[in-house]
Parts: C-alpha cells; sequence; structure tokens
C-alpha cells in the first residue's frame, strides 16, 4: 500500500565493513509477483503493485514481466496468464539445448574398442594389441608416432589383430610363409592381382629366391609400419576433426599410464589424477645449498632405482625348467639349465644369486640358493649356478624345477648409507668434494708433487700428447674427470696414473669401476707395470674364472709360502668341507693377519 513507508537504519561504520549483503536478513520478502495460484481481485479492489520496488514506487511504464501478465486494464487476468504460459512453454519446448560435443563426446561410455589413450572408435582406425589386451588408434593424437605404435614399443608387445568392422575384417598380421607375427619385421609385396598384398617378413621370407618362381619381386617389399604409423590402406588415420574432437593426451600422461598399467592392467587415465600416482621426485640441480637438501633430492631417485630393480628381478621367475647336475671340482652342486629368451631389460650377470626350487611329485619339495658362474655366451646358452649348499638337492631329477631371481639390496643400501653420512657429517670427505659435489665455486687447487721425467709406465704401451697431458693434468688435481670415445686409451692412461701415484709413496691405492670387468681390465693392465696388485672381489665370484683371478685376495692367501699353518687349515676344509670349532677360529684369525700383510 501507498502508505507504507522505508525505514533506513544507522549502521556503525565497522559493522559495514565485510556486511553479508546476500544474507536472509536482505531479502524482500513482500515483494511478490502474481502467479496462477493467486485469486484476483473483484471489481473495485486493486490489485498488488505490479513491478514496484521495496519503496512501492512503480508509477513508471510497465516493464517486460509486467507487460506479460496484467491484462489490458493492468488487471491480472487468469486467461491472459494461462496462454502466456502455454505460449512459453511451447517456445521453451523447441529450444534445442545440446551439450558440447566437443566435451562430452569421448567422456561417455565408449565401446570396448575404443583406443585406450584417446577414446576413438572407427573400427577402422584401431588395432588390437593380441599381448596386453587393449586396443589402440592409428592417430597421432599429441604424439610424435601414432598411438598403436607407441603402445607396442613402450610396453614391448609385436602381435596385433585388426577389427572384425574394420575393411580387412578381423585379420591377425603375419608372415604368409613362415607366420612371423612381429609386426615391425612385416611387410607386404603385391601379388600378382591388383587388389591383393601379400605380408612377409623382412628376414629370411622376404630375401628368399623362391619369391621370384611365384612372381614376386622382393624388391617391392615395403614395411607395414612406416613414420611410426601402419600403412592407411591397413588402419585408417583418423581424420584431424576426429582426433581434435577425441581425449587429447600427451606423451609424459602415455608414459605415466604405460607404467601404471604394469601394476593395474584396468587403469584408465583418469586414474592419473588419484593422489600419489603423478608424484614426481625433485629434478636435480646444478647447485645444492648444502648436502641435506643434496640427500632429500638424490635419496628417492635411489630407492626409485631399488625399487624398479626388485620388481624386475622378482618377475623374472621362470617354470617347467629342466635341470642337468654336476659336481665341481670344490665339491659343490652345480646346476645347469636354459631359460627362455624374453624381452626384459634384466641382464644376468656372473655372481647374481638364484633361487632354484623343485615342485614336481618325484621327490620332496626342495628349495635350493646358489650364485651365477656362468652365463649365456657365443658357446652355449647355458647358466650355471654353484649351491650354497647341496642338502636335499634332488639330483636324481631333473624336470619341474623353478626358477627365481634373488633381489640384493647391498648396492642401493650403501648408496643411501653414504648419503645420509655425507648429509650429517660434513667431514666425511674433504672440503673441496664437498664443494665440487653440491656444485659450489671452489678455487683451483694445485698438488705439488715431483712429477716423473718419463710419463709413460714400464710394461705398457707408450703415451701420446693428450694422454700425457691427461696423467701431468691428474697428478696435481684432487679430482680429475677423463672422458674420450672408445679406443682411446682411457685404461692404459687410468693404469699408467695409478703406477705414478702409487711410486709417490702415500700408500695403498683403491682402485674402484662400474663393473667387475672393468676392474678385470684395469687389474690386469696394472700388474704388468710391475706394482703387487689385490683384486678384492664378492665372496660369491671367488669360483667365478678370470684372466686375473690369480690376484684375487682368496687366491693369494691360498698361495702364501709365509703361512703354512693357514694352507693346512685351507686344505683340510677343502678336504672335508668343514672344520672344528677350535681350528675354524685358528683359521679365520690366520686368514685376517694373511690380509692385512697382503692389503698393506
Amino acid at each position: 500500500p501507498s502508505s507504507q513507508t522505508l525505514t533506513f537504519l544507522d549502521t556503525e561504520e565497522a559493522e559495514l565493513l565485510g556486511a553479508d549483503t546476500q544474507g536472509s536478513e536482505f531479502e524482500f520478502t513482500d515483494f511478490t509477483l502474481p502467479s496462477q495460484t493467486q485469486t484476483p481481485p473483484g471489481p473495485g479492489q486493486a490489485g498488488p503493485a505490479q513491478g514496484q520496488g521495496p519503496s512501492g514506487a512503480g508509477q513508471g511504464a510497465p516493464g517486460p514481466l509486467e507487460a506479460q501478465v496484467n491484462g489490458p486494464d493492468g488487471i491480472l487476468q487468469n486467461g491472459a496468464v494461462d496462454e502466456n504460459v502455454a505460449k512459453t512453454s511451447q517456445l521453451l519446448a523447441e529450444l534445442n539445448f545440446e551439450e558440447d560435443e566437443e566435451d562430452t563426446y569421448y567422456t561417455k561410455d565408449l565401446p570396448v574398442h575404443a583406443c585406450s589413450y584417446c577414446g576413438i572408435h572407427d573400427p577402422a582406425c584401431v588395432v588390437y594389441c593380441n599381448t596386453s589386451k587393449k586396443w589402440f588408434c592409428n592417430g597421432r593424437g599429441n604424439t610424435s608416432g601414432s598411438h598403436i605404435v607407441n603402445h607396442l614399443v613402450r610396453a614391448k608387445c609385436k602381435e596385433v589383430t585388426l577389427h572384425k568392422d574394420g575393411p580387412l575384417g578381423e585379420t591377425v598380421l603375419e608372415c604368409y610363409n613362415c607366420g612371423c607375427r612381429n609386426v615391425f619385421l612385416l611387410g607386404f609385396i603385391p601379388a600378382k592381382a591388383d587388389s591383393v598384398v601379400v605380408l612377409l617378413c623382412r628376414q629370411p621370407c622376404a630375401s628368399q629366391s623362391s619369391l621370384k618362381d611365384i612372381n614376386w619381386d622382393s624388391s617391392q617389399w615395403q614395411p607395414l609400419i612406416q613414420d611410426r604409423c601402419f600403412l592407411s590402406w591397413l588402419v585408417k588415420i583418423p581424420s584431424e576433426q576426429e582426433q581434435l574432437r577425441a581425449r587429447q593426451i600427451t606423451a609424459q600422461q602415455i608414459n605415466k599410464l604405460e607404467e601404471l598399467w604394469k601394476e593395474n592392467p584396468s587403469a584408465t587415465l583418469e586414474d592419473l589424477e588419484k593422489p600419489g600416482v603423478d608424484e614426481e621426485p625433485q629434478h636435480v640441480l646444478l647447485r645444492y645449498e648444502d648436502a641435506y637438501q643434496y640427500q632429500n633430492i638424490f635419496g628417492p631417485l635411489v630407492k626409485l632405482e631399488a625399487d624398479y630393480d626388485k620388481k624386475l628381478k622378482e618377475s623374472q621367475t621362470q617354470d617347467n625348467i629342466t635341470v642337468r647336475w654336476d659336481l665341481g671340482l670344490n665339491k659343490k652342486r652345480i646346476a645347469y639349465f636354459t631359460l627362455p629368451k624374453t624381452d626384459s631389460d634384466m641382464r644376468l650377470m656372473q655372481g647374481d644369486e638364484i633361487c632354484l626350487r623343485y615342485k614336481g611329485d618325484l621327490a620332496p619339495l626342495w628349495k635350493g640358493i646358489g650364485h651365477v658362474i656362468k652365463v649365456p655366451d657365443n658357446y652355449g646358452d647355458e647358466i650355471a649356478i654353484e649351491l650354497r649348499s647341496s642338502v636335499g638337492a634332488p639330483v636324481e631329477v631333473t624336470h619341474n624345477f623353478q626358477v627365481d631371481f634373488v633381489w640384493k639390496s647391498t648396492s642401493f643400501d650403501r648408496m643411501q648409507s653414504a648419503l645420509k653420512t655425507f648429509a650429517v657429517d660434513e667431514t666425511s670427505v674433504s672440503g673441496y668434494i664437498y664443494h665440487k659435489l653440491l656444485g659450489h665455486e671452489v678455487e683451483d687447487v694445485i698438488i705439488k708433487c715431483q712429477l716423473p721425467k718419463r710419463f709413460t709406465a714400464q710394461g705398457l704401451p707408450d703415451l701420446n700428447h693428450s694422454q700425457v697431458y691427461a696423467v701431468k693434468t691428474v697428478l696435481q688435481r684432487p679430482l680429475s674427470l677423463i672422458q674420450g670415445p672408445p679406443g682411446t686409451g682411457k685404461t692404459v692412461t687410468s693404469a699408467t696414473i695409478v703406477y705414478h701415484l702409487a711410486r709417490q709413496g702415500n700408500g695403498p691405492v683403491l682402485v674402484c669401476a662400474p663393473s667387475n670387468i672393468a676392474v678385470d681390465q684395469l687389474t690386469e693392465k696394472i700388474h704388468q707395470t710391475g706394482l703387487k696388485v689385490v683384486r678384492l672381489c664378492a665372496k660369491s665370484r671367488e669360483a667365478i674364472d678370470s684372466p686375473v683371478s690369480f690376484l684375487a685376495l682368496h687366491n693369494q692367501i691360498r698361495n702364501m709360502d709365509s703361512m703354512p699353518e693357514l694352507q693346512k687349515l685351507q686344505q683340510l676344509k677343502d678336504e672335508t668341507g668343514e672344520l672344528s670349532s677350535a681350528d675354524e677360529k685358528r683359521y679365520r684369525a690366520l686368514k685376517r693377519t694373511a690380509e692385512r700383510e697382503l692389503l698393506m
């Protein structure tokens, strides 16, 4: 009613700050619009003021809403309201509100044969990986190669099948001649009929002379995969529009998804967004504030490497292995067997530990652990392990054995221990090495020493100018790096450096290398200079023969003429396999004495 007035309340300035203008106390509940449920006023009665605000002001021209709900005389009419509502409903029904296809096309339910990367599901564009049981398209998307080729390379798969509704039907791609299914070796040669091609592998089928007898020209052979995609006549390449509408996936996401599939084959791209899945270790730096930061970055990297190595080793279990038994010269039992070839990244090395199990019915269940003393070479594919203990070994049976690879954390534990020591004890290395490792700027240090008149070591080849410069520089620096391609004499140069360091009389020189083969090569070269050399190796490698076995610590102890008592106890242990507790105690004491004598 016009008699109603607005009341303005004075508020403190502080109360205005941060006031909630959307709160319920600011709602104007008295301001309503007529609806179909309202009863129209009778003649002579005034209805509510239409279009009026809370002040009751509404004398101006009616707004759009007012024009729709008021009759010609400004009085609410039921018939007019119903008619307007009906018209509005009809207009709304005629409007088609469609969802953006670009956003929903590949997020809705997809068929089973949709690409596991991007969701494209045209039967002519997708290929089935026989190994991983997943479908992939022949489109590139945001990657350098097609999705199917990307998957085959990363998952190390080779066999595929075309879709049954594709142009060529449900076809397993294989060589017409030998049945090879490795798509990276397969190609095609046009046959006599223009519409027929013959799939042949590159070697040996495509190069056989017998092809000429069938009028197949081997010079026309072409691979099925070109420019990292299957040929378009074999598997259609999705159009650019289809690839733009598809789910967008990056090469980095593909890498993570492939890694996730190794543990969970049913994982999807959405699983990458789960907490903990996409966490990456910190990147290595060129400069570190302190040793704690250095450890915090390299520690997780060492753990990642250890976890990967462990998973790789433990996944190599092989069943149904046939074993050939033998007895070594040291009267220890040796098992020979052959493992089926796999595409694994793991390389078996001498000294690796293997667990051999018998799971058949011809003898009691048995398990024995031994270390590898022979790996496949040019003379055969057999692997030999020497058992720690042959007690209960089923040497009378040869079938139904299982081979497990034993993972040892020794190397990784040493790295983590070294990182921890480096972080908590600044004196664990010299100040120069400490700051060099952290990438700090360090003044160049020159070591004062008597340089030799002749740099070439006796028993080794003469050095060239570059090698002489390297030897001279290393002798005067606390830390050096020598680089060079294979065959440039790095081993000879290193042996020469060790020779001159030993002759300076500053104590024993410890020579390390990343592999046993590299240590053996350095040992051989240093021995040629006439220096006293002791080759240290793991106990599991003592039975492995090498060109420098006679220089190994355990063999030099055996041949020490200065300790006849030790030799007698060693001979007794070889013959009987064990010593009495008193003899064993005496044997260990004498052995420690011999080791100290050799290493001083």
